[in-house]
């Protein structure tokens, strides 16, 4: 489970790396020969406590990283996306379950040779390092967002994240959101209705407006940011509409 930057990438999830074709210089380019495999929404990919017997890069789709508690509820750590890794792990286990929520395409590598090629690859070694770090900061971003932000930032922070990860450097960017409602709550923490109304009162508010059955613009990024406690001085968005910064994926 890795990656997921500042309330960040999901877990489970790295950032890609740029390709070469001549030779597996990135963790992305060693799935560069492999066939791809069609999973239909809901069809989970491999289940928590699995034996971890490959990884996996996503293609095309969009997929959820779970685990279910001892009283059953479950707890979305993250989301996926084309370019992210899933079962990048150290463990003989699978620590959380991946569930497609579209009609995801997925590449998949043997866990063992993936070690192999991360062992005898001086440029690799220094990536999964990074990518280890990334879950631990990760985790404790999440710590931050369940423990300390109000519902209100907490959707708001959701919203960014995809803007920041999906919209590009666009001002008004349009983002796709193929979860449910009831995917962001267990993601968040938070209850569907509350999910719902704070939904509402950003569209009331002219934050957010819809585009799509599963896509929205965000009209005010800067005021977003704001509301997710995530803003600073630059952020005039909301102020009359003076200067806004450019979102910009964490590294």
């Amino acid at each position: 489970m890795l990656s997921q930057a500042t309330m960040s990438q999901p877990h489970g999830a790295v950032r890609r790396f740029a390709t070469v074709p001549s030779q597996p210089v990135s963790l992305n380019s060693l799935f560069g020969g492999q066939p791809v495999e069609t999973f239909e929404p809901g069809t989970a990919v491999f289940w928590e406590g699995d034996e971890a017997r490959h990884v996996f890069e996503v293609v095309e789709g969009a997929l959820r990283i779970f685990r279910i508690l001892s009283d059953g509820r479950r707890v979305i750590t993250g989301f996926l996306y084309p370019g992210d890794l899933l079962g990048v792990s150290l463990k003989d286990q699978y620590l959380y379950t991946a569930e497609a929520i579209t009609r995801t395409k997925l590449r998949r590598y043997e866990h063992g040779r993936f070690q192999e090629e991360i062992n005898r690859s001086p440029e690799l070694r220094p990536q999964l390092f990074a990518c280890l770090c990334d879950e631990m900061a990760a985790a404790q971003d999440q710590m931050v967002l369940l423990a300390r932000k109000s519902a209100e930032e907490r959707v708001a922070s959701f919203l960014l994240l995809i803007a920041r990860r999906l919209g590009g450097d666009e001002r008004q960017p349009v983002i796709e959101i193929p979860m449910t409602r009831l995917d962001m709550a267990d993601y968040l923490g938070l209850t569907i209705e509350t999910v719902s109304r704070t939904m509402t009162r950003l569209t009331n508010c002219g934050v957010i407006a819809p585009s799509s059955r599963h896509a929205m613009v965000v009209r005010k990024l800067g005021k977003l940011a704001m509301l997710a406690g995530e803003a600073d001085a630059g952020d005039k968005d909301a102020l009359g509409g003076r200067s806004i910064q450019q979102a910009v994926w964490p590294n």
